[in-house]
Formats: structure tokens, C-alpha cells, sequence
């Protein structure tokens, strides 16, 4: 039995002038909720949109907390709203965000995203589940014309094809079926310029050595400082575990 989830969030620049990363989480006495986006849209615009995305999820959970195909709609369409109110500004009229959202009730979990942001589930120190980027070079994967190893370093890499703040609403992949979480899964949430710099199996390797989710992101960022250089993106992270 889950007595609670130990979370550990993380966010840096990387080696850009600007952080257009957000994250953020609230645990209740009977569901939790874990957001992060990954900002775009000039000037400030991408800074406005990941934090615009990730109170109003919050906020929008913590006034109806659930755990529900629906309660995920009523959560990520909170963000798209409050992202479409703020687009009327000029300077961030074109601001758009991905967004990769998680809600549990500490024995189920479901979540939800849009572009590039992903979600990772560790069942027994092993990856169980990851979503699929809805970008170009995911496309490109699944119809065969590249490898997923691919993915990373492919020339459209940032062509995303879904984000909350575009017109005609939120167009994200919910999990349809509740998924079971016991004691020691965890979760990776985190946005493109972490995943694109650390492979899956180093995410494992360091799990396997860490006792926490803060000892884990350690080892996790350590190897991302140590591969990245120049203009690298920002790199953000929440990580999870159940215990």
C-alpha cells in the first residue's frame, strides 16, 4: 500500500538566456497532481505560457480534485483558457506550451500530454511505460522511416504538432485506463531538453543507485552537464517515487 509519494522537482536555464520551463505539484490527502511545460512563443511568451499552463492545472485540481478521463479534459482545458486570455497581449499573442500532466489517488495513476514534454513510468527499476512525442520525428518514427534512437539529434526535432494555447482547442493524449501503482514505481516527468540529453537506460542505471528522487535527478543532471555545451535548452524534471 502507498502511504505517500516522495517528489523532488527540478528546473534550470540550461544555456539559454531565459527559462521557458515551468514545473509544479500538489500532493492532497487523497490524490496528487505533477505538471511540467516547456514553453515557446517569443519574447516572454514562453515563460508566460509553461507557468500560465501549470498553476491554472493546479489550481483547476486543487478546487475538484479527481481522478478521471474527465477530471484530466477539465484540468488541461483550465490551462488552455487562461493561456488563450493571455494571448491577447502582444507580447505573447503567439505563446504556446507543451504540457505533460500526471494525477494519482495513491493506488492508480493517470496522465495526460501534449508535445514533447513526457512522462516515464518505472515499474521495478525498469521503464513500463513512456508516452509518444507528438512531433514531427515521432511521426517520422512510427511510420518507419526512422528509428526511435533517431529521434534525438533529428534535424525537425522541434517541430512540435500539438500544444496547448493553438486554436481549435486542446487536441492532448489522455491515458484512457487507470493504471496501478505500488510501492517503489516512480515516475519521470520532464521536458524535451532533459529526455533529449540522457537515454533511457542511464535513467534506469540511476535509478537503481538512488535511494531518493533528489539523489536520482543528481545523477541524472550530472550526466546532462557533463554532455551538453553552447546554447543547450533548458532542462527541467519532476521525479517521483511511490512509497
Amino acid at each position: 500500500m502507498i502511504e505517500s509519494f516522495k517528489t523532488q522537482p527540478f528546473t534550470h536555464r540550461g544555456g539559454r538566456p531565459n527559462n521557458e520551463d515551468y514545473c509544479g505539484f500538489v500532493t492532497l490527502e487523497d490524490f496528487a497532481c505533477w505538471a511540467v511545460a516547456d514553453g515557446a512563443g517569443g519574447h516572454a511568451g514562453g515563460e508566460v505560457a509553461s507557468e500560465t499552463a501549470v498553476e491554472a492545472i493546479l489550481d483547476a485540481f486543487k478546487a475538484d480534485p479527481g481522478l478521471s478521463v474527465s477530471h484530466l479534459n477539465k484540468y488541461l482545458e483550465s490551462a488552455q483558457q487562461e493561456i488563450i486570455k493571455k494571448q491577447k497581449s502582444p507580447d505573447t499573442s503567439s505563446m504556446r506550451t507543451t504540457i505533460a500532466l500526471l494525477v494519482s489517488d495513491y493506488n492508480n495513476a493517470l496522465w495526460a500530454h501534449a508535445g514533447d514534454s513526457r512522462i516515464y513510468m518505472f515499474k521495478d527499476g525498469r521503464i513500463y511505460f513512456q508516452t509518444k512525442d507528438h512531433s514531427v520525428p515521432q511521426a517520422l518514427a512510427d511510420s518507419g522511416q526512422i528509428s526511435t534512437d533517431q529521434i534525438r539529434g533529428h534535424e525537425d526535432r522541434n517541430r512540435i504538432l500539438k500544444s496547448l494555447g493553438t486554436e481549435g482547442g486542446v487536441t492532448a493524449t489522455i491515458m484512457g485506463d487507470k493504471v496501478s501503482v505500488r510501492r517503489g514505481d516512480a515516475f519521470l516527468i520532464c521536458t524535451d531538453g532533459f529526455w533529449d540529453n540522457i537515454m533511457e537506460t542511464e535513467m534506469e542505471i540511476d535509478y537503481a543507485k538512488s535511494e531518493t528522487p533528489q539523489e536520482w535527478l543528481t545523477h541524472m543532471c550530472g550526466r546532462i552537464v557533463r554532455r551538453v555545451d553552447g546554447q543547450y535548452d533548458n532542462y527541467s524534471a519532476i521525479a517521483v517515487r511511490a512509497e
